[in-house]
């Protein structure tokens, strides 16, 4: 009895101990499970209800309006106009073709709009809006607005979408938008995430390209409460984002239409400066195009046709293409001369017609005789400059270049703005690991050889000779109501007394009889203007055609011709505006690329179509004639489209 006593008593000390030690295990569980619940529930309760939070609430953004474009007297160029467009849910409607079907018979949907928003509804889930069409007239939005009791899932929106009122007038200066692609991605670092939006659109060329971040704006935000498929509850929040920045340009868009009127179907390029403040007045590359066309996706047939224009009607010809300047050129070779000592400005140098170098003969267009640098640049005798060309040297020649704007990549906010060549010894070295030779330094005397320039560079020429400043060109005159001021305008580094006798050649050219351009003055004497003619040769004429006689330029085939040029500025005495002209394979300066730049010079400076007045009587007929067929081309600007807009 004892014995079972203990062993009872033995066991009950056993259970005690084990009872315990689970019950302490127990707690411990339990109070570790306490803990980590009070962890979860305060101390990373926030970082919980974020996540919930994300789950629950979606934030998008929303693409703000474009920046506006104006030019210098507030006329619009590049506008966002309403975009009405209309978009179908799948999940809304239990047959999405019949839909179709209906809305076919309302309004008119292009085919391949519709073949797009088939492949989108395919791929995309149910309840994701997709546009069917977009950029709708008013009545058709307002037909399917009325009508959508009767259209399941279909839905209106308005948007906003880019307009250019001014169509070609500023198509090679304002450029275009168009969507985003894989490749413009691809060459950012780090995108905006704008840029993942659906059909948004930035700047392909053009202002619009080269001053996309400015005029894009900023991003605004939708936080929308959706369910555990994605799909919208309701709308929790909207914050409209910044809109992008109204720009306004220095061009004139009468100017600019004007010098595009002016130049008519010939492929050609027309630049205007303000010789005080370097404000690019005019900008223009015929043909043009509709910027329009690129905005809403144009046709391959369309696009085509205007690639393989051989006018080429996309090339900005203005800014990005550069021609040999011819005599153009030579108030540059003489001012190098006179500089460095090697002319006097009452040297004379005989012209025979030509001139032997390296047993190369090198040929003028007519045999002068005795010639003055005055006379000179008057007659544009070549001799006498392939003659000064030799002594002063290339180097010298291409320093005095590149101070007078050649030769220089000028920063304006376009696209392919070309620098041109203003060649020395290194850079042929360089660029074609051949020496320069002294024919070459003949030839780069008159501008032609490897010298190049843009129609805005000899502009930049024109503007600096007539003032003695180097005027520095600007396009953006204001943004965002605020002024952008530029530097004052430095005077060059060239003698005062040598520059006077070039710009006394260069009215010489206009104004005296045996100027090149004396049939193309101003008859006016408050506007008369200074200039110089420039014929570039595309193709040089072999000895055995000039055996035969020199083959004439309108018997060569259009792509052989020469290039007419014509620079100048005005008034002579006090320079107001510089304008330069360049007609691809125009032939000669003096008769079709001049009166082009007297005309615009005219208007720009009265503003309106020149009075017959301000030309040789001679002339007035043929003139008048001329501006019936220019005034068809020239925009109303009383139009509503092209009126100064009103702040809303």
């Amino acid at each position: 009895m004892k014995s079972t006593s203990k062993i009872n008593s033995k066991y009950t000390k056993q259970l005690s101990r084990r009872a315990l030690l689970l019950g302490g295990m127990q707690l411990s569980m339990i109070a570790a499970l306490g803990l980590r619940m009070r962890f979860l529930q305060i101390n990373e309760a926030e970082k919980y209800h974020l996540l919930a939070e994300e789950n629950r609430i979606n934030v998008r953004l929303l693409p703000p309006s474009r920046g506006l474009i104006f030019d210098r007297d507030g006329r619009p160029i590049a506008e966002n106009l309403p975009n009405y467009r209309i978009g179908l849910i799948r999940e809304d409607t239990d047959d999405v073709e019949d839909i179709l079907i209906k809305l076919q018979n309302l309004i008119y949907i292009r085919p391949k709009d519709l073949t797009k928003a088939r492949k989108e509804l395919s791929r995309v889930s149910s309840f994701v809006p997709v546009t069917l069409a977009e950029n709708l007239s008013w009545t058709d939005f307002a037909k399917v607005a009325a009508n959508a009791p009767a259209l399941q899932g279909v839905f209106t929106d308005v948007g906003l979408t880019r307009i250019y009122a001014q169509n070609e007038n500023l198509a090679h200066v304002v450029g275009y938008v168009g969507p985003v692609s894989d490749h413009y991605l691809k060459q950012i670092e780090d995108p905006d995430p704008l840029l993942q939006i659906p059909r948004f659109q930035v700047g392909k060329t053009g202002v619009e390209a080269q001053m996309e971040s400015k005029l894009r704006g900023s991003a605004g935000l939708q936080r929308v409460e959706v369910n555990s498929a994605g799909r919208i509850i309701r709308e929790l929040e909207r914050i409209e984002g910044d809109p992008g920045t109204p720009t306004q340009l220095t061009i004139d868009s009468k100017i600019q239409n004007y010098a595009l009127a002016r130049l008519g179907n010939l492929s050609a390029s027309a630049v205007v400066i303000d010789c005080s403040s370097g404000d690019v007045l005019a900008v223009g590359s015929s043909p043009s195009f509709d910027p329009n066309l690129f905005v809403t996706g144009i046709s391959s047939k369309k696009y085509n046709a205007l690639r393989d224009d051989v006018f080429g009607p996309l090339r900005a010809k203005a800014v990005q293409g550069t021609y040999a300047p011819a005599s153009t050129f030579k108030m540059i070779t003489a001012l190098a001369a006179l500089e460095a000592g090697v002319l006097k400005p009452d040297d004379e140098i005989i012209c025979p017609g030509h001139l032997e170098v390296s047993n190369n003969k090198f040929h003028c267009w007519k045999a002068h005789g005795p010639m003055s640098l005055e006379d000179a640049i008057i007659q544009s005798c070549d001799v006498f400059f392939y003659s000064v060309g030799q002594k002063v040297g290339i180097d010298r020649i291409s320093n005095m270049a590149r101070r007078f704007g050649l030769g220089v990549k000028h920063d304006l906010p376009l696209s392919a703005i070309s620098r041109g060549v203003a060649p020395t010894r290194e850079w042929k070295k360089k660029s074609f690991e051949k020496n320069w030779l002294l024919g070459d330094t003949v030839n780069a005397s008159i501008g032609q050889g490897f010298v190049l320039a843009s129609p805005l560079q000899l502009a930049v020429m024109a503007a600096r000779l007539g003032t003695g400043q180097a005027v520095q060109p600007r396009l953006i005159q204001n943004m965002n109501n605020v002024n952008i001021s530029q530097e004052a305008n430095k005077k060059l580094d060239v003698n005062p007394d040598h520059l006077a006798l070039v710009q006394k050649a260069m009215f010489g050219v206009t104004n005296t009889k045996a100027g090149t351009a004396y049939s193309r003055r101003i008859e006016t004497s408050r506007f008369r203007m200074s200039g110089k003619t420039g014929t570039a040769q595309v193709r040089r004429i072999t000895a055995a055609e000039r055996e035969q006689g020199v083959i004439s330029n309108e018997d060569l085939p259009w792509q052989q011709r020469d290039h007419a040029l014509f620079v100048n500025y005005a008034p002579a005495d006090n320079p107001k505006v510089a304008v330069a002209v360049v007609v691809e394979h125009g032939g000669g300066g003096s008769s079709v690329a001049a009166p082009i730049g007297r005309d615009i010079t005219l208007f720009a400076l009265t503003g309106k179509l020149p009075n017959l007045n301000h030309y040789p009587k001679k002339l007035r007929r043929e003139i008048q004639l001329e501006q019936e067929n220019i005034v068809p081309k020239l925009i109303d600007w009383t139009s509503p489209k092209v009126k100064k807009p009103t702040k809303a």
